[in-house]
């Protein structure tokens, strides 16, 4: 079945249609397709959960998890086509073993799928796993309910320096949380235990364009209704927003992830508060500024409107975030929205649960954009056969696009892209700048990180040019830098890698005129006040420090 709007819609009177052009918006400007009922087939993963996250792999599938389902009852891994053809990789297993995988999947540099469990595992308290694209799954850790806490439900995040890093619920009382970094052989590091005051019961985490990482605790914060965070790849984590509830026309209790637009803007949603208290969708920028309520998800203001979102938000390429709510809609069964960077609103879609629908209901997990364009996401119940629920397609006519599965890295790093039509590929560029490439695949390519400059990737095809739906980031380095020493006023010459776009140069905390001269060179003058200090060059992709100091004489 396919439809341009809700089902429920396309059966209402003619009469009333108009009074449903705002809820429906467009209605043929998109198109919803069911693509496979979960649990059609015997020993199917079944009803996939609010962090049930989904990740495009190099061979162009989707790939996650289902909390149920499987032979055993306790969840299943899977993997399927964008046109529906489902294959289970994974059946995890009754206690002890891992199983209850809330967390969905999400790819690694190193072509495998990492993950975690809320049960299970040497401890009964949950795992992390690492899994292949035919189903080899190796256990990397087993939370102990000590110090590492336990009960991960969040997905992972791939960070800046190839490790992955999500969190914990906690598992006894008195726990708050955890933000945790797992490398992929498994070594495991606890970053931060959440104390209350700044989050309890974090949830996902997202890399944000500093390389901090930006996500949302349900609870916790100055008012108990949870915060949203920022966290440095050292655990440092400082509260942007407690939020007030509502009463004080705030939002509360988030649980779906953040995105971040190209402009650095964060987006996200809280399950309740707003006008009624059913939710908001918000902004807030990194630094915690400008925090507003863009809608408030409100039947009585916006007929037919969703209600309490649970699954992350979705960025599209046209620069739009996509969500869904578990319940409101034409039918209370849950609806898709899009909300502009502009902040404006739109109901794209009802899913309903009445005899004849096929849609399924329930949408808790969130959406991904494949790079072909389109929207892919699931709803927790409902579905053509069985109450497994539905996996779905949503075209909003985007074109195709390249993902970065890595957004940072050195100059001569393995840059990696998905896609489709590589085949044949003539040209990939970086920032501008011509690079090397390998073609792996027709949805996968490989690339070198050239000297030059941060920015947006484009691969030019047989079919066309495909651009990345992020930046990357070129990590700079300092190796060197003369004279050792001298006084104010002192020509000194750095060396090292990425240079090209130093936007800043200091010694110590004092900032220096400078000259790029390439990629490699940068001249600075050593400024007044200047005492004996590092000395530190900042570009888009970070700032990197000498390792010895350089001495101020008189």
């Amino acid at each position: 079945m396919k439809s341009c709007s809700s089902c429920w819609v396309g059966r209402i009177a003619k009469g009333l249609l108009v009074l449903f052009v705002g809820a429906a918006i467009a209605a043929c400007a998109q198109t919803y397709t069911p693509l496979y009922n979960y649990g059609s087939t015997a020993g199917d993963p079944t009803n996939p959960s609010t962090f049930s996250a989904i990740a495009q792999g190099r061979d162009g599938r989707l790939y996650s998890t289902t909390p149920y389902g499987g032979t055993h009852k306790v969840g299943a891994a899977y993997a399927i086509t964008t046109s529906g053809s489902l294959s289970k990789l994974y059946d995890f297993g009754a206690y002890p073993a891992p199983n209850s995988p809330f967390s969905g999947l999400t790819l690694g540099t190193d072509g495998l799928f990492y993950g975690s469990t809320t049960s299970g595992g040497a401890h009964l308290v949950g795992t992390v796993f690492k899994l292949s694209d035919t189903g080899l799954y190796s256990n990397l850790w087993d939370f102990t309910g000590g110090n590492d806490q336990g009960t991960p439900e969040a997905p992972l995040v791939l960070g800046a320096d190839g490790n992955l890093y999500s969190t914990t619920e906690g598992v006894y009382s008195g726990q708050y949380g955890t933000a945790f970094k797992i490398t992929p052989k498994g070594a495991l590091k606890t970053l931060h235990p959440f104390k209350f005051t700044d989050g309890a019961t974090p949830y996902g985490l997202i890399l944000g364009l500093d390389a901090n990482f930006y996500g949302v605790a349900r609870g916790g914060g100055a008012n108990n209704l949870g915060v949203v965070f920022k966290m440095t790849k050292a655990g440092k984590v400082t509260v942007l927003h407690s939020f007030a509830g509502f009463g004080a026309n705030d939002g509360s209790q988030p649980v779906g992830g953040l995105v971040q637009g190209n402009d650095g803007v964060i987006y996200g949603t809280t399950y309740a508060g707003g006008s009624i208290n059913k939710g908001t969708v918000f902004k807030i920028s990194p630094t915690g500024s400008g925090y507003a309520v863009l809608h408030n998800f409100d039947t009585t203001q916006t007929l037919h409107d969703g209600l309490q979102p649970l699954g992350d938000l979705a960025l599209g390429t046209d620069g739009n975030a996509y969500g869904t709510t578990t319940a409101g809609g034409a039918t209370n069964h849950g609806a898709i929205f899009r909300l502009t960077s502009s902040g404006q609103y739109s109901l794209l879609y009802s899913f309903c649960s009445v005899s004849g629908c096929k849609d399924g209901f329930l949408p808790q997990t969130g959406m991904i954009q494949h790079t072909n364009g389109r929207f892919y996401g699931a709803t927790e119940s409902g579905g053509q056969t069985v109450n497994g629920g539905e996996f779905f397609s949503l075209d909003m006519g985007l074109s195709p696009f390249a993902r970065l599965v890595s957004v940072w890295g050195n100059v001569g790093a393995t840059l990696e892209i998905l896609g489709q039509g590589f085949t044949g590929t003539s040209s990939v560029k970086l920032g501008g700048t011509t690079t090397s490439f390998t073609v792996v695949s027709d949805t996968y390519l490989t690339a070198k990180v050239p000297a030059g400059s941060s920015g947006f990737v484009v691969v030019t095809t047989p079919g066309g040019t495909f651009t990345s739906s992020r930046q990357f980031f070129v990590i700079p380095t300092v190796t060197g830098f003369s004279p050792p020493s001298g006084p104010v006023g002192t020509q000194v010459v750095l060396t090292g890698r990425g240079l090209i776009q130093a936007s800043k140069v200091s010694f110590g905390s004092k900032n220096a005129t400078f000259i790029v001269h390439s990629d490699t060179q940068v001249t600075a003058t050593v400024p007044s006040g200047a005492v004996t200090s590092k000395i530190s060059i900042t570009t888009p992709g970070g700032k990197a420090t000498t390792k010895t100091a350089f001495t101020v004489t008189p």
